[in-house]
């Protein structure tokens, strides 16, 4: 059987309940931590204006919380190997609900940057934690979950969006919407902690020579981390540009160039919900290449069209196309058989993390020199490099092995 291809599952099979209860609790906390950012987005105009900074200082201010959830996921990781990444999801979400919080609490520039340095940190430890304990259930599963648990925080995202702007609405203030929002978040984590898996704390490489190991490993985290951070770059790009390339190059006004982004949105998440399946059934290493292949004729599309029905329909397919590759990339991190699972992850996810930041940054330099829908020919790159690179994340026999160990 090719190492390409998941194990032979028995899809019939009875699933414990136990392991269903996990399950549902880890999408629970996926969901939650899509809520907990979405609400914290749709209150950052009212933050700004309530603590008098500028445009310019709150993206100062902003890095603070990027630095936070790098520090957070790099720390996290190794706690998650030697305590397990149950407590570490425990604690990571309640100490993000808390820190929900504080951002609405700020009244001056200092005050709303320490508390989205903390911010930050706690979103980044619940990233990886959370990630970790996914791929856990997913090897008691013996069949891929992964995407999935990534589609609930896009719903948990959209969520949180539409709750803030129904407070927004409301005349709630910024204080009052994310202390509630807290509430909800320590809520929800409190009732899915008795549910998720109580993993085995991991040790060092036992099988062989540790320092052999280690750099063998280390070659195929960066790899890894080489595609997340590619595939990452391309969503953030989406992400900040999408509603601004359509705007510019079709002259259409905000509210419909808005459809760019709800276009590739929905089929990110859509795509989320399906791509399990499918990987399923041809295996992880094609959902990375012909899903990048797939959302590079969506850019293609987008560059060459001049009519707007086509280029919705382009971010549409870049969306359908990025959805399923960070899951498979994330899922083969933690299943590299190394004893520091915890660690790769979080070393993949931080670079993932750093492309995402990277990307928009990279596009606004670029386009100083060449218009908007031009530069998206960077996005392009990304996506066809990470099709080219998508052997990485082909299962290894030791990830197998781990797969059908998982359950004796």
């Amino acid at each position: 059987m090719s190492t390409s291809q998941p194990p032979a599952v028995n899809k019939r099979a009875r699933v414990p309940e136990p392991l269903r209860s996990a399950r549902a609790a880890i999408f629970a906390i996926f969901g939650i931590n899509g809520f907990l950012l979405g609400m914290w987005v749709v209150h950052i105009p009212a933050i700004e204006d309530r603590t008098g900074i500028s445009h310019s200082t709150l993206g100062s201010l902003l890095l603070l919380l990027a630095i936070g959830a790098i520090f957070g996921m790099q720390l996290t990781g190794p706690l998650a190997d030697r305590f397990g990444s149950r407590r570490t999801v425990i604690a990571a979400g309640l100490t993000l609900s808390v820190a929900t919080i504080g951002p609405g609490l700020a009244t001056e520039a200092w005050q709303l940057g320490l508390t989205l340095l903390v911010f930050g940190f706690a979103n980044g430890a619940l990233d990886v934690s959370m990630n970790s304990q996914a791929v856990e259930v997913e090897q008691r599963y013996r069949r891929p979950i992964m995407s999935a648990f990534h589609a609930l925080f896009s719903v948990g995202g959209v969520a949180g969006s539409l709750v803030g702007a129904a407070t927004l609405a409301a005349d709630w203030t910024p204080a009052a919407a994310l202390l509630v929002a807290g509430g909800v978040g320590i809520a929800v984590v409190g009732a899915s902690a008795r549910w998720l898996m109580q993993d085995r704390p991991r040790t060092a490489q036992t099988d062989g020579s540790a320092e052999k190991a280690h750099g063998r490993l280390s070659a195929r985290v960066l790899g890894l981390g080489g595609i997340a951070f590619v595939l990452m770059l391309a969503e953030g790009a989406a992400n900040d540009w999408s509603a601004l390339q359509v705007k510019e190059h079709l002259a259409t006004s905000d509210s419909v160039a808005a459809l760019a982004f709800g276009a590739f949105s929905v089929m990110m998440t859509v795509g989320r919900f399906t791509a399990d399946r499918v990987s399923g059934g041809v295996g992880p290493v094609a959902v990375v290449r012909y899903g990048a292949l797939l959302a590079g004729g969506g850019m293609a599309l987008v560059l060459v069209s001049g009519a707007l029905p086509l280029t919705i329909f382009g971010w549409a397919l870049f969306g359908l196309g990025l959805s399923g590759g960070v899951p498979q990339i994330f899922t083969a991190a933690g299943n590299l058989g190394s004893g520091s699972a915890g660690t790769n992850m979080s070393r993949v996810v931080g670079l993932g993390y750093v492309g995402f930041l990277a990307g928009p940054a990279a596009i606004g330099w670029i386009t100083q020199v060449i218009p908007l829908t031009t530069a998206m020919v960077v996005p392009l790159g990304c996506v066809l490099i990470a099709a080219a690179c998508a052997g990485a994340v082909r299962r290894t026999p030791h990830s197998v092995h781990r797969d059908h160990s998982a359950l004796s």
